[in-house]
């Protein structure tokens, strides 16, 4: 069975695109996974002395109560969400998501220009490519 696949950061800014990705599994009637990537690759400009362990465990901590949030949230619109976590660089961990969960729609969030990591042109060249090199619908919402 497809599936839906919705990166999250969590958070107020991710609840709207929470929220459109559980409206389109309740309509689709598809199951729906929540995905947090815990993304490193920051640590490579900073010139501190950082433990990269600390860090990372840090961070898939926090990851792990945003997704719960999320699954929360759809299960309180009716809607039963999975979550998964990953460790590595977004662009090549979500496409390894869309294989393995044989997801069938992406939805992404449109960015907010002040507090997000993407600016929209980026978003937008990663939709198209994880379209042709995945096959699977993607929206940006």
């Amino acid at each position: 069975m497809a599936k839906i696949l919705c990166p999250t950061r969590g958070g107020k800014a991710s609840y709207r695109t929470q929220d459109i990705a559980i409206a389109q599994a309740l309509e689709r009637g598809e199951p729906l996974v929540f995905l947090y990537v815990v993304d490193t690759h920051f640590l490579d400009r900073t010139e501190r002395a950082v433990r990269p362990d600390v860090v990372v465990e840090e961070i898939t901590r926090m990851g792990e109560f945003l997704l719960t949030m999320a699954q929360e949230r759809a299960r309180a619109q009716g809607a039963l969400a999975e979550a998964r976590i990953r460790r590595g660089e977004f662009h090549e961990e979500l496409k390894q998501a869309v294989r393995e969960e044989k997801a069938d729609l992406v939805i992404l969030g449109h960015p907010e220009e002040e507090e997000s990591a993407f600016k929209l042109s980026a978003l937008e060249a990663l939709a198209a490519e994880v379209r042709e090199e995945m096959g699977v619908e993607v929206q940006i919402v």
